[in-house]
């Protein structure tokens, strides 16, 4: 792997101290007078939940809808993630995985194998069009007559 550095410790100490910094991040981001009252955090955390849940609920209604459903089910991750360490998990295995495929799909070779395969599935498309314009013809829908 390419560190960027061409001394071999600097890599190692870089990757220790991100996480390092990210198993501290890890938990409740409630403000700390909310933290000192156990039934004012748990009501905060049954807030965070419910809120979380209604935004979720909304993205997976959105999926067969129109709307940005992938965006808002992620919305409400990081909502719930502001408080439970789970989802923080979650959201931080998201987060790599779409780093992963974004840079899977920046490579050359495949960007020309997709490329290559959208023309062949344009071109088949167009052709099936063409056939069926040639064997039916081009009648617009309000010159029909039933």
């Amino acid at each position: 792997m390419n560190t960027g550095s061409d001394e071999p410790g600097e890599a190692t100490v870089a990757s220790d101290a991100k996480a390092t910094s990210e198993e501290s991040e890890l938990g409740s981001r409630a403000p700390e007078f909310i933290k000192a009252r156990r039934a004012l955090h748990l009501s905060w955390q049954v807030g965070v939940f419910v809120a979380g849940l209604a935004v979720v609920a909304a993205g997976v209604i959105m999926l067969p809808l129109p709307g940005p459903g992938w965006l808002v089910i992620f919305g409400g991750m990081a909502i719930w993630a502001t408080e439970f360490v789970w989802a923080q998990l979650v959201l931080r295995w998201t987060k790599r995985k779409v780093t992963e495929a974004a840079q899977h799909a920046l490579d050359p070779k495949v960007r020309r194998r997709n490329i290559t395969l959208t023309t062949i599935g344009l071109v088949i498309v167009a052709v099936l069009g063409g056939i069926y314009v040639w064997k039916f013809g081009l009648e617009m829908p309000w010159n029909i007559d039933q």
